[in-house]
């Protein structure tokens, strides 16, 4: 969680060495964002498509070369995100752009030997934040199976309100009820987020709640807290004693030991034999299998059925969505996959896995948060990996100012949770306002991030900056 210091708001310019998913990914959401992007890669043909796409400037050079970010100006950019395919590259070119004087730099760094070290490297490269999009779904993956208990009193608390996760089965007057029901049995709350199936939606008037769904219920945080002692069992949360990974690749080392050093016992399925041995050695009480993980026979020689939790982390979304319904299907309580395309998002609900998490956009959330934090946002949070919840100072030059809720048009995946104005707590209805200087908390997927900045997005430049 980001906890950040109310600035006024500003466009800013920001540089992208990069034109991969990720910077394209970053990319759209600043542009909706308002700010000024220039796009830097040696790939002509992504910059052709990019400029297509959006209003940037690209340059088609090599960020690593001095010249080339001497001659842009780069000290006067406010940040600068290298995310180009190599690591090292990437320290490089955020070292030298802060050296010329961008004010802020940020770069991509995956390599665990690298992360081993990141303070190091941090300091004597002189980079302000380092991303990692293995590390990044790790941890949530983490969050989700070791610390369900948080969960208990609400994952995210600010000033009067709170928000709170539950089971609809705990709580049996909400199941096959329509959410515009949802207000006549817990009155003063709103359903802001449901998970069902591995998926997080955001429910509007039409959606039914249905018995197997987990809600994200937001109110005043005294009659949360009454409620949560009616839906929460003491015993929630349930050792986690033995996880089986699919695939060795980064993810999956980071994962496996973060869970070992939990003290869960771990087997990793790998089908490259080098890899094999390389997680071998890198690894403490973690079993490493060569094998390939399609082969039922060898899931079941390996107890599947007798696991806690299941994750499947290979390199092939087709894959991780087979080998999650098969867990599925063996009884696992706990299945999460690890998908890139956006395209098999209805699939997903079909499998039934418990999660599904998608490293992009959970590492494109964490830079706009670190680029834009210190700008418009108090507090940020993840849930679930899917998405974020965000505490903002609402200002007179933003899109969501002076009009009804009802009237915003805002996208299915983004919903308006509450709002702090003085020492009162509101939980909004469509005919809600939010005027100047509220603390407005959102619940936004992370697939709406461009939507999510095009609603912050302040009308012109009031404040420029130095």
């Amino acid at each position: 969680m980001f906890i950040i210091p109310p600035e006024r708001i500003t466009n800013m310019k920001v540089a992208v060495v990069g034109a991969g998913k990720l910077g394209t990914k970053v990319i759209e959401a600043l542009i909706e964002g308002g700010h000024s992007v220039l796009v830097i890669d040696k790939n002509e043909a992504l910059l052709d498509k990019l400029s297509s796409q959006f209003d940037v400037m690209t340059v088609n050079a090599n960020g690593k070369e001095i010249k080339v970010l001497y001659r842009l100006d780069i000290d006067t950019y406010d940040f600068l995100l290298a995310c180009t395919d190599r690591d090292e590259k990437n320290i490089v070119i955020s070292s030298f752009a802060k050296k010329l004087g961008c004010s802020k730099v940020i770069a991509r760094v995956r390599d665990p030997e690298h992360m081993n070290q990141i303070d190091f490297i941090k300091d004597t490269m002189n980079i302000d934040y380092i991303v990692n999009p293995d590390l990044s779904i790790t941890i949530e993956i983490y969050k989700y199976l070791v610390e369900k208990s948080t969960l208990n009193t609400g994952i995210f608390t600010s000033g009067k309100v709170s928000l709170l996760e539950f089971q609809v089965s705990r709580l049996p007057t909400l199941i096959d009820t329509p959410l515009t029901e949802f207000r006549k049995i817990l009155p003063d709350m709103l359903a802001v987020a449901i998970s069902r199936n591995g998926k997080i939606i955001v429910p509007h008037g039409e959606t039914i709640i249905h018995r197997g769904d987990s809600i994200y219920v937001i109110g005043e945080k005294f009659p949360i807290l009454e409620l949560s002692k009616k839906v929460h069992r003491k015993d929630k949360l349930v050792h986690l004693q033995k996880v089986m990974i699919i695939g060795g690749g980064k993810t999956g080392f980071y994962l496996a030991d973060k869970l070992s050093e939990f003290g869960t016992a771990v087997k990793v399925v790998e089908k490259d034999e080098e890899r094999c041995h390389y997680l071998s050695s890198h690894l403490n009480d973690v079993m490493v299998l060569h094998g390939d993980a399609t082969d039922l026979s060898l899931l079941l020689e390996e107890n599947l059925e007798e696991m806690d939790a299941f994750i499947t982390a290979t390199g092939f979304d087709e894959e991780n969505l087979l080998l999650a319904l098969i867990a599925k299907q063996h009884g696992v309580e706990d299945v999460i996959a690890k998908i890139s395309r956006m395209s098999y998002s209805d699939l997903i609900e079909l499998i039934d896995v418990d999660m599904a998490l998608n490293p992009l956009d959970i590492v494109a959330s964490n830079i706009l948060r670190f680029i834009q934090g210190s700008k418009r946002i108090i507090s940020s949070h993840l849930i679930q990996g899917q998405a974020e919840i965000m505490e903002i100072i609402a200002s007179n030059n933003m899109a969501l100012m002076n009009k009804p809720l009802k009237n915003l048009k805002l996208p299915h995946g983004i919903i308006i949770a509450a709002i702090h104005r003085g020492i009162t707590a509101i939980i909004p209805d469509g005919n809600t306002v939010i005027r100047e200087d509220d603390r407005v908390i959102i619940l936004s997927l992370l697939t709406e991030i461009p939507a999510l900045e095009k609603l912050l997005r302040t009308k012109k430049t009031l404040f420029p900056t130095s």
